[in-house]
């Protein structure tokens, strides 16, 4: 009996026992479905945050006040810290030859009133360079005057949603507006963005650094932004910040630098491990799915046995029998594994239509690796059924019962 024979011989006994065989292809293809489904998750996930980080600037060093390794714990982002930094430690980092631009950063949010419209809002102090250090993009107006930082403008520019929430269909340029108890004048109005890990860009209203100090009444900085001549200046980039920052602050190592691509490594290698790590755990559905494979087959054994009588009197051998019922497992494993991948693929395709900001796609390696597995549990369970079928004795299995 040649190969093409077997799995004849096997798909006949298959759709000879349709609810069996059904209820088998369904935990096997609910098992793979799983596999592929959470893997998929994850892995677009993974791809969404590095490229929503990425989408953040290039070649960017993040500076925070505080250092990680005094305070036995991750850098703080708000609170106090041992030296504040200020406009002047943001200049100083141009002094690097590696530093092609800086813009501090100053956060807090208060209301932003115009006429009888109010609406709380993120309001970030900075300067002009901010613009192009994070690819924003100007709708209408101008950014931020490039004047000296420590002089700050009332002027104001706008995310989309804040400018039509708070003048509808109104000019908002040359308007002016409340922000707490100060005044500003619009100036421009950025580029719907959307958002960028949890920040509603298009919410945002940013002002001078040195108007929103006055504003919240602050003297330090949330953080520092620089951004490094070329990938490769990073490092020269990282180093010079450090040691610019420490001359200034006396000597003391108050700051921590993150770069860009050090994150991205981070966020990229987390994810993936909690990928893998779901996926692993969607897997042993696919040994659950084997056992019952092996099970459907121990059963058809029992009920087979005067036909793997008849064929062992016609001159069948052991591995023949072996290869017939091991073809059957594996052609149950095949059409489940099948059935799950497009099931998948459907609900990757809803998912994504739901979400298209996401990009829901199948992980390119989970199809091989859920169809192998799948595959080998199925033929790993089918191996004592099929044994069991080899090992049959001719007479006996012919002697009716």
């Amino acid at each position: 009996m040649n190969l093409p024979d077997r799995f004849r011989f096997a798909f006949q006994a298959i759709a000879a026992n349709p609810l069996r065989s059904g209820l088998t292809l369904l935990a096997m293809g609910i098992a793979t479905c799983a596999v592929i489904l959470l893997t998929g998750l994850g892995d677009s996930t993974r791809r969404y945050v590095v490229d929503q980080f990425a989408g953040l600037g290039t070649h960017l060093l993040i500076v925070l006040p505080g250092r990680n390794e005094t305070r036995g714990g991750p850098p703080p982002l708000l609170g106090e810290t041992p030296r504040d930094l200020t406009l002047d430690d943001a200049l100083a980092l141009l002094r690097s030859s590696a530093v092609e631009k800086v813009a501090p950063i100053v956060v807090g949010a208060a209301p932003v009133q115009y006429r009888g419209r109010s609406r709380e809002a993120n309001i970030l102090g900075t300067t002009s360079p901010f613009l192009a250090i994070r690819h924003l993009e100007m709708a209408r107006g101008q950014f931020l005057p490039p004047d000296d930082p420590h002089h700050g403008r009332p002027v104001v520019v706008l995310g989309q949603t804040l400018r039509r929430e708070l003048f509808a269909g109104e000019s908002a340029l040359g308007k002016w507006l409340r922000i707490g108890d100060r005044r500003f004048r619009v100036i421009g109005i950025l580029q719907s963005t959307g958002h960028a890990f949890g920040e509603e860009v298009d919410e945002i209203a940013l002002i001078p650094a040195a108007s929103a100090q006055m504003l919240f009444n602050t003297p330090g900085l949330f953080r520092i932004v620089a951004q490094a001549q070329s990938r490769a200046a990073i490092p020269r980039a990282q180093q010079d910040i450090e040691t610019i920052i420490q001359t200034r602050h006396e000597g003391e190592k108050d700051i921590t630098v993150l770069t860009q691509d050090a994150i991205l490594s981070a966020f990229g290698q987390i994810l993936q491990s909690l990928t893998l790590a779901v996926g692993g755990i969607a897997a042993i559905s696919l040994v659950v799915a084997g056992i019952l494979i092996m099970n459907v087959m121990l059963v058809a054994v029992a009920q087979r046995t005067s036909e793997i009588g008849l064929l062992k009197a016609l001159g069948a051998s052991t591995g023949e029998i072996l290869k017939i019922f091991l073809a059957e497992a594996l052609l149950l494993s095949l059409l489940g594994t099948a059935c799950g991948t497009l099931l998948a693929m459907v609900a990757l395709a809803g998912l994504d239509r739901l979400w298209p900001q996401i990009s829901f796609q199948v992980a390119p390696w989970s199809l091989p690796a859920a169809g192998a597995v799948a595959i080998g549990t199925g033929l790993i369970f089918g191996l004592l059924p099929a044994r069991r079928a080899a090992r049959l004795d001719p007479v006996v299995a012919l002697h009716p019962h």
